[in-house]
Order: structure tokens, then sequence, then C-alpha cells
């Protein structure tokens, strides 16, 4: 069963007051009391920004409530007031005797090895995990932590020569979130794909901050837009969470073109969006859900891309309607090419 958001809120108030005075050297999770705690259950705890940011938190929704529609799984989902709460969260669940315990987004990456730690006996899995490189060398991932990562670079490529080959003035846009090695993938991925279609073109790139809060700030997302759009800008990628609805916002407004991330953002702006990069990290949630179920969820790293069908970019149907067919052949071609493995963008 799937919570909906105020009744969540309601009900995991006092549980989530008590997760946070859970000992953390605790290691034996309850034994189901009912009919309904023996069902199969999964627990989610958000990224910044929660449910409602029209990106990636909402397509982990989508994959979480597909997982309690056609496999039968139980489902909870919590959303993190601040950072403190991230770690009470996966540890309520975990100590609630959870089969699966997921958190969304890259800053659950020590609060998962942390939490899995005390917890052996639970699976988790953190999407856009971030393995630990404590003294500049990778640490071992706990042997019951799954990390779902992305190469966002390469659908950053693909939308970055749409940007180009759309561009009138040949200067194009970069709004980032936090300014982190995961989000520099999509910069150095869109700069690529650019520069692969069009070497004189201009990149301008501006990050919204240095602090998770960097993916939820609208007015600075609408600040950066304007100033890229002053400079000669008119299509814009944003890779910034809740911010990027501030560079749809100045788009719009400016009648130029915006380019949405991790789902199909058409909605946001339908007069300025040209296209989005899909991040399907629904299929991610789902398909980790499935092989815990199964019981073959293992530990490590699981990659996906182009290749595997988990990235793209919106290129069909009336969302697509702006993109030029001769845009569309040439990026098509360089996309067959990627999945080929003949393309190998770089991360930095």
């Amino acid at each position: 069963m799937a919570f909906d958001r105020p009744l969540l809120a309601v009900a995991l108030v006092g549980a989530l007051a008590l997760g946070l005075a859970l000992p953390r050297g605790r290691r034996e999770e309850p034994r189901p009391t009912s009919e309904q705690e023996a069902r199969f259950r999964v627990g989610l705890v958000f990224d910044v920004g929660g449910r409602g940011d029209k990106s990636f938190n909402d397509a982990a929704w989508i994959g979480l409530s597909r997982a309690a529609r056609e496999l039968g799984v139980a489902t909870e989902v919590v959303e993190p007031a601040g950072a403190e709460d991230r770690e009470a969260a996966l540890r309520l669940f975990a100590a609630r005797g959870f089969d699966v315990v997921l958190g969304v987004g890259f800053i659950f990456s020590r609060d998962v090895d942390t939490v899995a730690k005390d917890y052996p006996r639970t699976r988790f899995a953190c999407v856009d995990y971030s393995p630990d490189f404590a003294g500049g060398v990778m640490q071992p991932i706990p042997p019951n932590v799954t990390g779902l990562a992305f190469r966002e670079q390469e659908g950053s490529f693909l939308v970055g020569a749409v940007a180009a080959l759309s561009s009138k003035t040949k200067h194009v846009g970069f709004v980032g979130g936090m300014d982190i090695p995961l989000i520099h993938k999509f910069e150095a991925g869109y700069r690529t794909g650019v520069k692969a279609v069009c070497p004189a073109c201009v990149v301008h790139v501006a990050y919204a901050g240095s602090s998770p809060d960097a993916f939820r700030d609208p007015a600075k997302g609408k600040t950066i837009a304007i100033a890229e759009i002053a400079a000669g800008a008119d299509v814009l990628f944003h890779a910034s969470g809740s911010t990027g609805h501030g560079v749809f916002e100045a788009a719009r407004d400016a009648r130029v073109l915006a380019i949405g991330v991790d789902a199909d953002q058409y909605d946001e702006a339908p007069t300025a969006v040209l296209t989005s990069m899909i991040k399907r990290g629904d299929v991610a949630v789902f398909d980790a859900i499935a092989a815990a179920k199964r019981g073959e969820l293992h530990s490590g790293m699981l990659v996906l891309g182009v290749k595997e069908g988990a990235l793209d970019y919106v290129r069909e149907g009336p969302h697509a309607d702006k993109l030029d067919a001769a845009v569309l052949r040439e990026v098509e071609a360089l996309r067959a090419r990627m999945a080929a493995g003949e393309i190998e963008v770089p991360t930095e």
C-alpha cells in the first residue's frame, strides 16, 4: 500500500520522532506482528525538494508506486525536513523490519552506509549513490548496500547537441544546482554534446550554490538564467532540481528555450521547454525492488546509461514538437552510436 503525502505526514510524525531516539548500535530488527507487516515492505526516503519537484523525486515515486501495484509490496515514504532527519528516517524503516530501504539522492550515501552497518539483515539501495573516497581511496561498499547510479553525462551529451543545433545565437546556457561532482557530470556531458555539433558555440555555466539548498532555490535559478540570457544564451539546460522552476520562468519571460532534466518537464513551461533529458529513476527504483523481492539485489554499484535505456531525451509526441526534424535526425544518429559504444562521454 502506498501512502499519500498528507496522510503520511501525520502517520509518521510520532514514528520519526521515535526513530531519532533509536540507539545507533542496534542490530536486531523487530519481527512482523501482523499480516500487513509480514508482506514484503519497502521504505523510501526522498531527496531534498520531496515529492512534487516534477523531477527526480517524482520519478522515484513513480517507480515505487509501480512496485506497489505490480509486485504487491507494501510501501511507505518519508520526506526529511532537513539533513539531520535523513539518517533517522532510514533507521526508522530498518528498525521496523522493512525488507528494503531506499534513499533518493547522493546526499544519502554516507547515511545509508552508516545505517546499513547497524542493520546487516536489511537490504539498502541508494539512487545516485556515491562511494566513500575517504583519504582519496575508495572504501568498501557495505555488503547489504546497492548503489544505483547513472552515466548522466550521456543523456546530457544528447541534449547538448539538441541545444547547439537549435540555438540561433550560438550561445547556450547550463544552470547547475549544487556545485558537486555529480552535477559536473551533467555539465561535462552538455558541453561535450554542444561542441560535438558546434565547435564555435559558447556555453555559459553557473551553479546555484554549494549546499543541498541549491536544489530548491527557484529565485536563484531565475537570476542565473536571466544573466545567461543577457549574455546571449537562447537555449538553457538545468540540472538543479526545483531551482530549475526559476530557469523555466526566465526562459518563458524572455521567449527563449529551456531543457528539462530527469523527467519530462514540458508541462512546467509549455511555451519554453524544447525537450528534457530523461533519467529513469523510476526504472532504477522499480528494478531494485523487484530484484530484492526475488532475492537477487546484490551489493556494489549498478550503473545505467543510454545503452540500458536508463537515459534518453524527449524526442516523440507533442512534448517534442519544437524539435526540428533535421536536428532530431542528427541527434538520433549520435544516440545510436552512443548505444553501440562508439561514443564515450567524459565526466569532467
